[in-house]
C-alpha cells in the first residue's frame, strides 16, 4: 500500500537523522555516518544499540527522537513550568536544558540566579557552571567556581577537573595546569583528559613527551573491555590522528624554533 510505504520512508529518514545528529554531537567516528546513510535501517539500529543505548539506555534514544520530531518542545515546557512555579528545581532543570541545547547565556543566567540562600554552594549548579563558563571562554570564572568544589571527592575524576586544567592554561598558569593534568594521568582511564594533556605538551613544544602519552593511550585501548573501548573510542581515534601528524609538527618546530600554538 502506498501509505505504508510512505510511512516507512519517513520513519527511516527520522532514524537516520537521529543517529547522524547524535554521531556529530558526540564526535563519534565518521565511519558510522557512512554505515547509517548506506544501510538505512540496519545501520541506524546498529548505531542506536551500540553507541546510544549503553550507559544511558532507552532514555537517550527517546531524547534523540524528541529532538527530531519536537525541537525545543522540552525547553518550552520547562519555561512554562518556571513561569508557573519559580523554584530552584525548575530553574536548574531549565538551565540544564538550555546548556544541552547550546543556549549557554540563558543557562548561565539561570544558574547564577539559582545560587542563593541554602543553594549558594549547590554542587550540581557549580559543576554545570564550570562547563557553561568554559564554553563562553570565561576562564577566570571557571577557576573561581572550581575553588568551591575542588575538595569534593568526585571532582578529581570529573570533567570539571579537565576544564579547570585547561582554564589554568588559558590564563597563563602553565605550571599549575600541568600539575592538574598530571593528577588525571592514571592508566586505563581519563582518556579525554590525557589526550588534552598530550595537546598541552604539544602546545608547549614538548613533542616527544606528547608522543609517549599518545602512544600509551593507543596501546592501552587494546586491553579495554568492549564498553570501555566504546567510551574511549573518540579520544583513542584523536590520539592516533595526532600521532600521524607529530612528525610534521616536529619538522615545523625544528625549522622555526618556536612554541607550537
Amino acid at each position: 500500500m502506498p501509505f505504508i510505504h510512505s510511512y516507512y520512508y519517513y520513519i527511516t529518514i527520522a532514524l537516520q537523522a537521529i543517529c547522524v545528529i547524535h554521531c556529530m554531537r558526540k564526535g563519534n567516528q565518521v565511519r558510522w555516518i557512512w554505515v547509517i546513510v548506506f544501510l538505512p535501517v540496519v545501520g541506524a539500529l546498529a548505531y542506536i544499540f551500540t553507541e546510544m543505548t549503553p550507559g544511558r539506555g532507552i532514555q537517550q534514544v527517546q531524547s534523540g527522537i524528541g529532538m527530531v520530531f519536537n525541537p525545543g518542545g522540552r525547553i518550552r515546557r520547562l519555561e512554562e513550568n518556571l513561569r508557573f512555579t519559580d523554584t530552584f528545581s525548575n530553574r536548574v532543570e531549565l538551565a540544564d536544558a538550555y546548556l544541552a541545547a547550546g543556549q549557554t547565556d540563558k543557562a548561565v543566567e539561570l544558574y547564577e540566579s539559582s545560587l542563593t540562600g541554602t543553594f549558594i554552594e549547590n554542587e550540581h549548579v557549580l559543576i554545570r557552571l564550570t562547563t557553561a563558563y568554559f564554553e563562553k571562554k570565561r576562564y577566570k570564572d571557571v577557576i573561581a567556581v572550581v575553588r568551591k568544589i575542588y575538595k569534593l571527592p568526585q571532582f578529581a575524576r570529573s570533567r570539571s577537573h579537565l576544564l579547570y586544567a585547561l582554564a589554568l592554561e588559558h590564563t597563563g598558569q602553565f605550571e599549575m595546569a600541568e600539575k592538574e593534568f598530571r593528577m588525571m594521568k592514571a592508566r586505563f582511564s581519563h582518556f579525554e583528559s590525557r589526550y588534552h594533556y598530550a595537546k598541552f605538551l604539544q602546545r608547549a613544544g614538548r613533542l616527544e613527551e606528547a608522543g609517549i602519552l599518545l602512544n600509551e593511550l593507543v596501546d592501552e585501548s587494546r586491553h579495554l573491555s568492549p564498553q570501555e573501548r566504546r567510551d574511549s573510542r573518540v579520544w583513542v581515534g584523536k590520539a592516533k590522528e595526532e600521532l600521524r601528524l607529530l612528525p610534521l609538527q616536529s619538522k615545523i618546530l625544528t625549522r622555526t624554533g618556536a612554541r607550537i600554538l
